[in-house]
């Protein structure tokens, strides 16, 4: 990585103002998943052993500008002083008089946490004034907020204007992996694409299809696929505008692209619903594909077999529901026990995927974000990676 990071600049005694993604699910007030906060703990933990204050960014949720008392990050600054075991102190907004005071008045390995910067209709808006406000807090600022790096935002981006810019350990870790599997890598390599829409992933597809070995299609975005051939798709769900991508798709990728051989359909999109496994080609009308069939899983399992470099993005079915879930805990499954490949799994829908079928841990790396992992795939350039400063 060509980024500069917390290991390249002088800590000692200066107040660093990081951004982390904390952006937990809550219920009723009450963190249902840290996996955000343990994440950050490597990156908080360096910045205070090397002697520095730190103040604490993040947003919450989507307050659209407006302060949601139940979408405060206290909570989160609570559990984060469980898992540090000291102290965090809470500021009552993330700009202002007060907590400037705070700020000022931070000592050597005290932490600072922040309000919701989302509170603030200025944050999404990347304003330059509102940047420099929180700029104003630290002397050195580290961005380590991976899961918001492809939105140019004021906590991210603007702030890096003011301030010299640096990765923390989650953003080095996020780039590293999802590098080799855009730059170099390791052969054979077989990309997985899966999730309800085709629009979400044709960048991804296109900018792969030139560099993996193969690519496996499932989810919702292979029936696009399948109505691009003109097969009889039922009820299930299809992207009518993406056909005519999806047919030059198919012509592109030649042998390259594989798609599902057999289905589970049902009659209803429910958990009660009738359902039988068909080979692909004709879903009677009234029923809808909701998941890859065993063939199809053992299909996939051929092509991995002896992959040293795997990347999945989305689901192989609606693995909400549970008696639709088999397809895509199956191939996570065939993930953990490849022998010698990087696996690399993309965020969102898919990190919980592998969480669910409890298989996380074999994982090489599970990334924090899915917006910014698939836009990274994409080959864009990330505003929040683009600020931090080059070796």
């Amino acid at each position: 990585m060509n980024k500069k990071t917390i290991r390249d600049i002088d800590l000692q005694g200066k107040r660093v103002l990081m951004r982390a993604d904390l952006n937990v699910p809550l219920k009723e007030g009450v963190i249902t998943d840290d996996t955000r906060i343990r994440a950050e703990l490597p990156t908080i933990r360096y910045i205070l052993d090397q002697g520095a204050a730190l103040i604490v960014l993040s947003h919450l949720g989507r307050p659209k500008g407006k302060v949601k008392p139940e979408l405060s990050l206290k909570p989160v600054a609570e559990r984060l002083a469980e898992l540090l075991g000291q102290p965090v102190k809470m500021a009552p907004d993330c700009v202002g008089a007060e907590v400037e005071a705070m700020a000022q008045a931070l000592k050597p390995g005290e932490v600072l946490m922040l309000e919701n910067t989302r509170f603030h209709p200025e944050e999404k808006k990347n304003d330059p004034e509102f940047a420099r406000q929180l700029a104003s807090l630290g002397e050195i600022f580290v961005n380590d907020a991976f899961g918001t790096a492809h939105r140019a935002h004021a906590s991210n981006v603007g702030v890096a204007h003011y301030l010299p810019t640096v990765a923390g350990f989650l953003m080095e870790k996020e780039i590293d992996f999802l590098s080799r599997a855009t730059e170099n890598p390791e052969r054979p390599y077989i990309v997985i694409l899966g999730g309800a829409k085709i629009s979400d992933k044709i960048g991804v597809i296109r900018n792969l299809m030139g560099k993996a070995d193969k690519l496996l299609i499932g989810g919702g975005m292979a029936n696009t696929f399948f109505a691009a051939q003109g097969l009889e798709m039922g009820d299930s769900l299809v992207e009518e505008s993406a056909v005519e991508t999806a047919r030059e798709l198919l012509e592109a990728a030649g042998d390259k692209l594989i798609l599902p051989v057999d289905a589970v359909i049902a009659d209803a999109f429910s958990e009660e619903a009738q359902r039988r496994v068909i080979p692909v080609g004709t879903v009677p009308p009234g029923w809808r594909i909701l998941d890859i069939g065993p063939k199809t899983v053992e299909r996939f399992a051929a092509a991995l077999r002896g992959a040293r470099t795997v990347v999945w993005n989305g689901p192989m079915g609606v693995f909400e529901l549970e008696p639709f879930a088999q397809g895509t805990f199956a191939v996570a499954r065939i993930l953990a026990e490849l022998p010698d490949a990087i696996t690399i799994i993309g965020g969102g829908d898919s990190a919980s995927a592998v969480k669910k079928a409890g298989v996380a841990d074999k994982m090489s790396h599970v990334s924090t974000g899915g917006g910014a992992s698939l836009a990274f795939l994409e080959g864009k350039v990330l505003p929040g990676i683009a600020v931090i400063e080059d070796k």
